[in-house]
Parts: structure tokens; C-alpha cells; sequence
């Protein structure tokens, strides 16, 4: 791996950080310095959490991050109910960012699993 753009949790949250900031250019203005950045500071948090993880060069760090970065996507996720319950979105959209957000919530757990598995555990040993 050559750098945390190669990560497939970093990219697939960059996907959602884009539809974020999509979905979020029809909320009400009067959101524009509530729910709107709220939001948009969530989402942009979890590729930023995996990329500072990932660039602290320990796995205990990146371990520290990916978690951080999970804890984002669930106040994405949270968020983006209250913006469905407040009818700003509607229950489709809702829907297919969050088919997005698990994704890249299952992503985060395999990451978090391979952090604590020891760095020194390989197949052919044993």
C-alpha cells in the first residue's frame, strides 16, 4: 500500500463526503450554519481521521483513528435522520446514502480488526 488514498474505506468515504455536500446544497439556509455544517464537518471527518491514522506509521495510532472515524459516520448517519425527520431530505435519499455509510461502516470494523490482530502473525506460521 502506498499511501491512505489506496485505503477502499478512504475512498468510499470520500464518495460520501461528495453526496454530503450535494444533498446538503438543498437544505433550508437558515441551516447554513446548523444542521448544513454540522453535517458537512461530520462526513469530511472520516477520511480526514484515516488519512491522519493512517500517517502516524503505528497501528495502535491508525487503530485510535479508525475509530474516530467510525464515530463520525454514526453522527453522519445521525444527522442525516434528523435532516430526514425535518424534511430535508427525502426517505429515498436517506436510503441510498445510507447503503453508503454501512459500507463504509463495515470497512471501518475490518480495518479496527486488523489493527489489533499482531503485526507479526502471518499465515504460514503456526
Amino acid at each position: 500500500m502506498k499511501g491512505h488514498r489506496d485505503l477502499i474505506a478512504w475512498q468510499n468515504a470520500m464518495e460520501v463526503v461528495v453526496e454530503i455536500y450535494r444533498v446538503t446544497k438543498g437544505f433550508p439556509k437558515d441551516e447554513l450554519y446548523g444542521l448544513t455544517s454540522q453535517l458537512r464537518r461530520a462526513a469530511v471527518s472520516v477520511p480526514s481521521n484515516l488519512a491522519e491514522g493512517y500517517g502516524r506509521n503505528s497501528r495502535k495510532d491508525f487503530q485510535r483513528f479508525v475509530g474516530l472515524a467510525l464515530g463520525s459516520l454514526l453522527e453522519v448517519e445521525t444527522q442525516l435522520e434528523i435532516a430526514n425527520k425535518l424534511a430535508y431530505i427525502s426517505d429515498e435519499a436517506l436510503s441510498d446514502i445510507f447503503r453508503k455509510t454501512r459500507r463504509v461502516a463495515q470497512l471501518l470494523h475490518g480495518l479496527k480488526a486488523w489493527c489489533e490482530t499482531p503485526a507479526n502473525t502471518t499465515a504460514a506460521s503456526g
